[in-house]
Parts: C-alpha cells; structure tokens; sequence
C-alpha cells in the first residue's frame, strides 16, 4: 500500500521560509517522480514542483515560485523536501505531495497517481 504522509507546516511571515517534508512508503521512492501541490481557499489546486526519478533527478517548478522554492530527495528516509524561502501571502494553502511511475524522466505538474492528505502554510503577519 502506498502512503505519503506531509509535515512541516505551519505559520511564517511574509520572507520567511518553511520545510515541507513528505515521507513515502510502500515504493521504491528513486523509481518515481514526486510532486508538491497547492491548493488555497476557493482556488483550484496547482503544481508547485516536482523531482523525476534518481535516473534524471530534474526538477520542474511553476513561474510563481521559480527561484524561491526547491525539491530534493533523500532516499535513505525515504521522503522528498520542499524548501520555501522568500515566502509571500499569496503561497498561503494546503500543500500536498504526489507520487507516479509516468513521466519519471522529466516530471510534469500534471498526473499523478498517489497522494498525501496535505498540510497548511500560513503566510501571513
């Protein structure tokens, strides 16, 4: 059975940072592409990054968050970490992680099969 179980949330102020953290089991995490996802009060849920497989390890991240947020995996924990720096309100939402065995090369912000129940990010002041 796989799970992803998220942690790490929680309340931070405007240039703050955060680290999610999502532990996986019940599959060979380097074999996989993982994602983080966000989704805030009344909006749609959207792609923050993801991390291909070991194979590549590329990582993918969305135009609003380029260059302040990053993914790395750890293979002996088994999990994959979201570092948030520079945090602005608007990356206010609960964060989810994603797992799937396609796109694994080159991961994509779109299709994924297994999911976390996700935490909350607060950034406010």
């Amino acid at each position: 059975q796989v799970q992803l179980v998220e942690s790490g949330g929680g309340l931070v102020q405007p240039g703050g940072s955060l680290r999610l953290s999502c532990v996986v089991s019940g599959l060979k995490l380097d074999l996989y592409a993982i994602a983080w996802f966000r989704q805030a009060p009344g909006k749609e849920r959207e792609g923050v990054g993801c991390i291909s497989s070991a194979n590549t390890g590329i990582t993918n991240f969305a135009d609003s968050v380029s260059g302040r947020f990053t993914i790395s995996r750890d293979t002996a924990k088994s999990s994959v970490t979201l570092q948030m720096n520079s945090l602005k309100p608007e990356d206010t939402g609960i964060y989810s992680c994603a797992a799937t065995w396609r796109h694994v090369s080159r991961c994509s912000l779109s299709g994924y099969d297994w999911w976390g129940r996700g935490t909350q990010v607060t950034v406010s002041s």
